[in-house]
């Protein structure tokens, strides 16, 4: 069994794996893992269905990036709860482009609504 993206040390099937086949992420940490996961595995619909419609694209485009991106790990730096509907999730995401390395630290804010958390937008740093 493949390990998960995410770098939790579970197999994918017992990690992301379920909330990408559709099961509801139970906690803003859960979906940031699993929204890198679908990056990795370039899977555009997880991440436009788990973007809140306030702040989502219409589409990512991940299929026409040339050259695509390489993931290299995923770091969860820290995460907070504002209230029982709104937290943050700082995190650092490693990629390789065309061999070069790039860092992506960003402090997302997440919101759950209808019981689902959705990404709403963050800021990078």
């Amino acid at each position: 069994m493949p390990a998960c993206p995410c770098g939790s040390g579970l197999a994918l099937v017992a990690c992301c794996g379920r909330y990408l086949a559709g099961e509801s992420a139970p906690a803003a940490e859960v979906l940031m893992r699993s929204r890198y996961t679908a990056f990795v595995m370039q899977d555009e619909a997880y991440l436009l269905a788990t973007w809140h419609p306030s702040t989502r694209p219409p589409h990512l485009g991940l299929a026409q990036e040339t050259p695509r991106p390489q993931w290299l790990g995923l770091k969860i730096l820290g995460h907070q709860s504002q209230d029982a509907t709104h937290a943050t999730v700082e995190f650092v995401a490693r990629q390789k482009i065309a061999g070069r390395a790039y860092r992506l630290h960003e402090v997302s804010r997440f919101v759950l609504e209808s019981g689902r958390w959705f990404y709403v937008d963050g800021d990078a740093g």
